[in-house]
């Protein structure tokens, strides 16, 4: 297994750090733009290992893909693809929204991925297509990857819960538009990761499908068709957060062009988290700038709305003059690692003082306790980058599989490295 050694970073800070688009933002719009007619053209695309499994996936169910750099053309495709298999290697969102999208066509088509992927759960999803009328079959394990859909649906109402991950609901909120009655998602519980839902909507807005409503209870989607159109992906909020961590945790200052007031991501909200814990913050049109304060002071913050941020925040948590309290978020021990344990046990490698509770962390001052050390990554890149960002306050972090932030932030330790010196 490769390692890497983050060296502390010496010095305040004074940057202006891009990021990629936001993968999020992205599989949806290739989603979108794969169903609409015509050729839709789509700039600052990122080239984490997610978004290309989504491209090469489209490309063997038909549809025309030209890359360059970071501008994609997308041709839309007919759904009588043939039988195929796709392979969505460690992403969750890949492999959810391609499920939900090969349930639009008659032959079948076996979704998979590498071993983490498999061991993550499906069965909600799975579940609710097979209540819409789509042939379900699962491989080696029931609820799991590999699975092998093929559709049409014939309904146009079905229950989910909405409290184990806002992926499932996003993949049939997709294809809602493209059965014959539209589609009525009922919600079974209350819904997590809320942002992401309403997300999906505003993508499908920007490929003409407007007529989406998001209840707390309900989502209901009209039937109609996706149009061509050019559209630009923001810089990923989820990736800003750690070099605007950064400021807080090294000392100093990082502006992160084109993610400004307008965002539409929730975890843009980041630099609101920022702000309460004492940082200076400045957010226009195109930019977004945290600055370090006098005294980090800690919070108390429910995060399901904000998940994918539990890493960042715990490590600025550390360094705070007080504790913090995690709150709502025991559903991402299902993420590409167990997100609360897995965190928890490394972070206490580097001498963090927390807790982990049923559903989130309590974080103590640990600034004068942290010290180099070994951590794994789980095959998560979310845990990689946070070890980088304590890896530049404490020195001598060593991080096993660093490649990990490829599925995200191929380049990310070159920026860091960049920010060193």
């Amino acid at each position: 297994m490769s390692t890497r050694t983050i060296p502390r970073i010496d010095g305040r800070l004074d940057a202006l750090v891009p990021v990629p688009g936001s993968k999020s933002i992205a599989n949806r719009a290739l989603v979108c733009a794969a169903l609409a007619d015509g050729v839709s053209e789509l700039d600052h695309v990122p080239d984490g290992d997610d978004t290309v499994a989504m491209l090469g996936a489209l490309r063997t169910l038909g549809a025309e893909v030209a890359v360059d750099g970071e501008r994609v053309a997308v041709g839309g495709m007919r759904t009588d693809w043939p039988s195929v298999s796709l392979h969505a290697g460690l992403a969750g969102t890949t492999s959810r929204f391609l499920t939900g999208l090969a349930a639009l066509g008659q032959h079948a088509v076996t979704i998979d991925g590498h071993g983490p992927l498999r061991s993550r759960p499906f069965a909600p999803l799975l579940d609710a297509l097979v209540a819409l009328g789509v042939s379900v079959r699962s491989g080696e394990a029931a609820g799991h990857l590999p699975v092998t859909v093929s559709g049409p649906p014939t309904g146009s109402r079905v229950a989910i819960r909405g409290d184990v991950s806002s992926q499932y609901v996003s993949a049939l909120m997709m294809i809602g538009p493209y059965l014959p009655h539209g589609l009525v998602v009922e919600l079974t519980s209350p819904l997590v990761s809320r942002p992401y839902v309403e997300l999906t909507a505003a993508v499908m807005a920007e490929f003409g499908v407007a007529d989406v409503s998001v209840a707390d209870s309900r989502i209901d989607i009209a039937p109609g068709c996706y149009a061509a159109t050019g559209f630009s992906i923001e810089p990923d909020a989820s990736s800003a957060s750690y070099p605007l961590a950064l400021a807080a945790v090294v000392g100093g200052r990082v502006t992160i062009p084109g993610l400004g007031v307008r965002a539409l991501q929730g975890d843009a909200r980041f630099v609101d988290l920022m702000a309460a814990m004492g940082c200076g913050t400045t957010r226009t049109g195109d930019r977004v700038t945290v600055e370090s304060g006098a005294r980090l002071r800690g919070i108390d913050v429910d995060m399901s709305d904000v998940s994918d941020l539990v890493p960042t925040l715990a490590a600025v948590a550390a360094v705070a003059e007080s504790p913090t309290r995690i709150r709502g978020v025991g559903f991402i021990r299902a993420k590409e690692s167990d997100r609360l344990g897995d965190l928890a046990a490394e972070l206490r490698k580097l001498g963090v003082n927390l807790d982990e509770t049923d559903d989130g962390l309590d974080v103590r001052p640990s600034g004068h306790l942290l010290a180099g050390g070994r951590v794994g990554t789980h095959h998560d890149h979310r845990l990689a980058m946070v070890f980088g960002v304590l890896g530049a306050r404490c020195g001598d972090v060593v991080v096993d599989d660093p490649e990990v932030v490829s599925k995200s932030w191929p380049a990310f330790w070159d920026v860091l490295d960049g920010l060193g010196g």
